[in-house]
């Protein structure tokens, strides 16, 4: 099968739930932000693609919330018997203690979704959901709610309560000051990394490559020159197929073609849990970010370290889902 491509250069053009990383729990430092629970209400609805739903929500509390980034990761909270969720939810440093407290059956889901746009002013926040598994019974809670979802409906959010910038914002998107930048994921990472190169400055020779199941799931993206964003549609091809060549070609571009002997990394047991690793300060060159389905991911990243030398320092890799894997809370 051919490999539909579309480009994105410099113009607008632009699920399974996820839970990539769990919040860190550890006594922050002082200016880190504390987490707390946002009760918020469904204002509107809004079905970007056949694969992507936009949920703006919205309610007073919001304008305490705070922004941190452009891939900042945030937690929806669901109810697991039906009933609403906010009495059985504290907030303060101990309020993952006492949800894990909660008796089983009546503890809440959390899952992980990324901000996709945040106007505190306005007391509004938006997320992307990928409507994955949807009808076919194997979506979990978060992409069930999704799909039914209307204006009104409650919900309740967790996330940090003050401004700033880092991982403890939940935001992993941290490249060196200068060098060349590459992005790719599946669909699952499409709302970060639309987040991500909407944000990057003009100049910032940028590619970023996206595997999306349908035609119709290419979206429309505000990016600025030197960005560029490659759509591959997934059709019924194994997940990640089309992403490995046009990965590999996509690099050649960036200026890295050439392996470095010894460059072999590791391989990375997918039964021993997360999936996860961002370098603190990336080195000089070309910056990799690496995101989607955990198995997908494991093999993007041995191609770039391995076969085109890519310094492990410079690549971030996320698992933020594993195919066959069940959820936790």
């Amino acid at each position: 099968m051919t490999t539909a491509l579309t480009r994105t250069t410099g113009a607008r053009n632009i699920v399974a739930d996820l839970e990539p990383a769990p919040l860190r729990v550890a006594q922050p430092p002082v200016d880190a932000p504390d987490y707390r629970f946002f009760p918020v209400t469904v204002l509107g609805v809004q079905r970007l693609s056949p694969s992507f739903l936009r949920l703006t929500f919205a309610g007073p509390a919001l304008r305490g919330f705070g922004v941190g980034g452009a891939d900042q990761r945030i937690k929806l909270v669901f109810s697991r018997d039906g009933d609403p969720v906010e009495d059985l939810l504290t907030n303060g440093p101990g309020w993952y203690q006492d949800y894990c407290a909660l008796p089983e059956e009546r503890r809440p889901y959390l899952r992980t979704y990324t901000v996709r746009a945040a106007r505190p002013e306005l007391a509004e926040i938006d997320v992307d959901v990928v409507l994955h598994g949807v009808g076919d019974g194997h979506a979990g809670p978060a992409a069930d709610w999704a799909a039914t979802a209307g204006p009104g409906d409650p919900l309740v959010i967790l996330g940090p309560d003050r401004p700033g910038a880092g991982r403890e914002w939940g935001v992993e998107w941290q490249p060196p000051v200068e060098g060349t930048l590459f992005l790719a994921g599946d669909e699952t990472a499409v709302p970060a990394i639309s987040a991500i190169v909407e944000a990057l400055p003009a100049g910032r020779r940028t590619i970023a490559v996206l595997e999306v199941p349908t035609a119709g799931d290419v979206l429309s993206l505000d990016i600025a020159p030197g960005v560029e964003v490659r759509w591959l549609v997934r059709g019924d091809r194994a997940r990640g197929e089309a992403l490995g060549p046009a990965v590999h070609a996509a690099l050649c571009e960036l200026g890295v073609a050439a392996p470095t002997p010894g460059q072999d990394p590791e391989d990375v047991d997918l039964g021993s849990g997360l999936l996860w690793e961002v370098p603190e300060v990336g080195a000089d060159g070309c910056y990799a970010w690496l995101a989607g389905e955990a198995g997908m991911v494991k093999k993007l990243r041995r191609r770039l370290v391995r076969d085109l030398g890519v310094p492990r320092t410079s690549v971030a890799f996320m698992g933020y889902w594993r195919l066959g894997a069940a959820e936790g809370s």
